[in-house]
């Protein structure tokens, strides 16, 4: 044997050279959509390497090596992974819900997130942003990143900020006794005033999110009394937006009312998130500022039909305000894009049964946006938001293998997409072959 192809062998076996035919993936599609054109591409090859896509070939591309694993796609429409920029991977619905805030410890947190990380996964996300749970979201996106559990790539806010009496305030509706005893701060994000909201965003910074999230009003499903009304002021905001930038972060904000949207607008943040009761100003405002706009119009749909159809279902204080804010999130939306405002797909999973997300497209559809709007909100817009276009949001080389395969037409049938029959996320299949 060459003295060239025995060093050649050992360092192999050391793992210190590649092996002469290094193992590609090759995903014969038969019709790829370019997300960017809005083009569907007849009988493309996907080449994959380890996590990446190299190179998407026009025609099927045989084999190389005897190592090479080829993927008949051929009867299917081929897409890049969805990101869902809204989900709580911490929450489920549940009747019980507010009891298990006194009933469960981190770890039953924990396995349930898992579970609920999968399911996504399985649906066709390959991307999720994590808007706010109890820290347990953090150590989740770790041991995804680390292979240790399988699920969506996760980008997570740790756990939200909001006032006193606000959406993260755990205390409210409780009895005082239980207020006192509680006494929620900054580390559980109760955060009043400039001072102690620069605390609260470097507290989730210390704990290593990858955002910021606040509430500007309250929300549905907490037992405060008004889920519209503004709740933080306009340099709050600007405190929690400042402190964020020069950490690097971004700022999503849930608000549901317009005078609360407006001074998180005003005040810089990256996302409103809900919006449930835009206004024409806060539309245009949004629009001239690029602020992005993140529905999560299956949330709010849930809520009110869970309302109507199970008057017992919620405590009464958060059913009234789920059939009088959830129900007109769709009509705000339709509205929205009307007015150019920027749209990123998100869902509020947790709010709703978790693998059901793309449920969303349909709905955006329906409000009328075009299909092909609605997937890219789902992947080039989303990857935007997030900040790493570079790498998520397409299917060209030197991005992440995600990518997803449905039959049909998504443009003709956006349906299709909640009934993925190919998922692979880094080059590694989870539904499919």
């Amino acid at each position: 044997m060459p003295i060239v192809t025995r060093t050649l062998l050992l360092l192999t076996s050391l793992g210190l050279a590649s092996p002469a035919f290094a193992q590609k993936t090759l995903l014969h599609c038969g019709r790829l959509l370019d997300v960017r054109s809005g083009r569907l591409l007849s009988q493309q090859t996907i080449v994959v390497e380890k996590n990446r896509i190299t190179a998407v070939q026009a025609g099927y591309t045989a084999a190389s090596g005897p190592q090479d694993q080829v993927i008949n796609l051929e009867s299917k429409t081929v897409l890049p992974g969805f990101i869902d920029c809204h989900v709580h991977l911490e929450s489920s619905p549940s009747r019980n819900s507010f009891r298990e805030k006194f009933t469960l410890n981190p770890a039953d947190v924990a396995y349930r997130a898992e579970a609920n990380a999968l399911v996504t996964l399985r649906a066709g996300f390959t991307t999720v942003r994590d808007c706010g749970g109890s820290g347990v979201n953090i150590a989740l996106r770790k041991a995804v990143a680390q292979g240790l559990v399988p699920g969506p790539r996760i980008y997570t806010a740790g756990t939200a900020i909001s006032s006193t009496g606000g959406h993260m305030d755990d205390t409210d509706g409780l009895s005082d006794d239980l207020i006192a005893r509680f006494h929620p701060g900054t580390a559980e994000g109760v955060a009043n005033g400039p001072d102690q909201c620069r605390q609260a965003v470097r507290e989730q910074f210390r704990r290593g999110a990858d955002l910021i999230k606040i509430a500007s009003t309250g929300g549905v499903l907490d037992l405060s009394k008004d889920g519209s009304g503004a709740q933080y002021s306009e340099e709050e905001i600007r405190a929690i937006v400042q402190t964020a930038r020069d950490l690097g972060m971004p700022v999503a904000c849930h608000a549901h009312g317009a005078e609360g949207i407006k001074r998180a607008v005003r005040a810089g943040v990256t996302s409103i998130e809900h919006g449930s009761l835009l206004d024409a100003e806060a539309m245009q405002l949004m629009a001239k500022n690029r602020t992005w706009y993140v529905p999560t119009i299956i949330a709010g749909k849930s809520v009110a039909d869970t309302a109507r159809r199970h008057p017992d279902y919620f405590p009464p204080v958060v059913a009234a305000k789920a059939l009088s804010i959830g129900s007109q999130l769709q009509a705000t939306f339709g509205k929205a894009i009307k007015q150019n405002v920027r749209v990123a797909f998100g869902t509020d999973a947790g709010v709703y049964r978790h693998g059901q997300n793309a449920l969303e497209f349909g709905y955006m559809t329906e409000a009328g946006l075009a299909p092909i709007d609605a997937i890219r909100a789902a992947t080039l817009n989303a990857a935007e938001l997030l900040g790493d276009p570079q790498n998520l949001g397409t299917l060209e080389a030197g991005k992440y293998a995600d990518i997803v395969a449905v039959e049909g037409d998504p443009l003709q049938t956006i349906a299709t997409l909640t009934r993925p029959t190919f998922v692979m996320k880094e080059g590694k299949v989870y539904v499919g072959q």
